[in-house]
């Protein structure tokens, strides 16, 4: 079966609640998958938007994620190391963990959480950016799926 991921928060190319944007509680969705490889070691995460003004804006960056996990909480803490093993790096807010969308007024941005199963785990120190994760995951990608919503002010 191929990777599948879906959120109870809001409907893939649907709006992004505000709760879970800058100008609400700024938490993280509950998001969920299902399906892909077998032989998956741990899954990454990256959620980002290629419509700010400043070229592609990283929201999150997760990886280390065991194999048997299938979904993240909402509100996930805002720290470095997870339970189970899962690390969070520095989006382009420069802070740790999940920071939700934010963007100017005007059109709508797309915001794509991409979900990669992977054949390994990942040794990447807790600082670590959009750039080190893809960087650290070549070659190990077995199957990747994203999840879009949007929101806009």
């Amino acid at each position: 079966m191929p990777l599948k991921m879906s959120s109870r928060a809001f409907e893939n190319g649907g709006t992004i609640p505000k709760e879970f944007t800058c100008d609400g509680a700024d938490s993280s969705p509950a998001l969920e998958w299902s399906g892909g490889p077998r032989e998956v070691k741990s899954y990454a995460l990256i959620a980002d938007d290629p419509d700010a003004p400043v070229g592609t804006w990283v929201h999150w960056v997760l990886w280390n994620l065991p194999a048997s996990t299938h979904s993240l909480q909402q509100g996930l803490a805002k720290s470095a190391e997870l339970d189970g093993g899962a690390r969070q790096g520095q989006n382009d807010f420069r802070k740790t963990g999940y920071g939700g969308p934010c963007p100017p007024p005007g059109k709508p941005h797309r915001y794509f959480f991409k979900l990669y199963a992977l054949d390994a785990a990942l040794n990447l120190g807790g600082n670590s950016t959009k750039a080190d994760l893809e960087g650290a995951m070549q070659g190990h990608i077995l199957e990747q799926v994203q999840y879009m919503g949007r929101y806009g002010r």
